[in-house]
């Protein structure tokens, strides 16, 4: 699968472009409800991306899974994960290792008991965000690849903006081995630029 290099498009960034950070949180971390493994090894470039961002006054908006605890995803409910992210808990918080930049925008998705809530565009104020400030591309890391950062870049996608995923600032949950590279296949598919190399690839 081909990827560019991120570094190449640093320098390419205008105020049309965006970075979205999709659920880097506790819960999702190793040592958390729904550990991603080796969730935290995207931390770093994460930091570093949103530096990039910050220092060229554009646009930073963080995502965040936030569940009520009768959410239907929840084991307890039917649903195929255990319960993680609930709105207000420990777990539901940024890592403190996450460097967000002042005035970082946040957005919570899933809070309606009855959706998953994968994308951060469903049912919040993403989109429009988005549209206010002028923004005609985003760049999208965060977690986990299959899951939220899949619908998220599908939906930026209808929602009519180009989209560029950090794919070695991505990690999958891979319920069944493959699904990381499946996903990121898929969203390449689909027209989504893939920037850096993922994590099976680099391996």
């Amino acid at each position: 699968m081909p990827a560019n290099h991120v570094d190449d498009w640093m320098g390419d960034l205008t105020g049309a472009d965006a970075l979205l950070i999709v659920d880097v949180q506790l819960d999702l971390l190793p040592g958390g409800a729904l550990a991603v493994p080796d969730g935290d090894d995207i931390i770093e470039p994460l930091n570093h991306f949103a530096a990039q961002f910050a220092r060229r006054g554009l646009l930073v908006v963080a995502a965040r899974a936030w569940h009520p605890a009768n959410h239907a995803s929840f084991k307890a409910l039917g649903g195929r994960w255990p319960q993680h992210c609930i709105a207000g808990t420990h777990g539901a918080e940024y890592t403190p290792e996450l460097v967000l930049p002042a005035g970082t925008r946040i957005v919570s998705q899933g809070k309606q008991p009855e959706s998953d809530g994968y994308s951060a565009f469903e049912n919040t104020e993403l989109s429009l965000l988005l549209s206010a400030r002028g923004i005609r591309r985003v760049f999208i890391g965060g977690l986990a690849t299959e899951y939220c950062v899949r619908a998220t870049a599908l939906d930026a996608l209808r929602a009519g903006f180009e989209v560029c995923v950090l794919a070695d600032a991505v990690r999958p949950v891979e319920a069944r081995k493959g699904d990381g590279a499946r996903a990121l296949a898929e969203l390449a598919k689909h027209g989504v630029l893939l920037l850096g190399a993922p994590a099976a690839a680099a391996a």
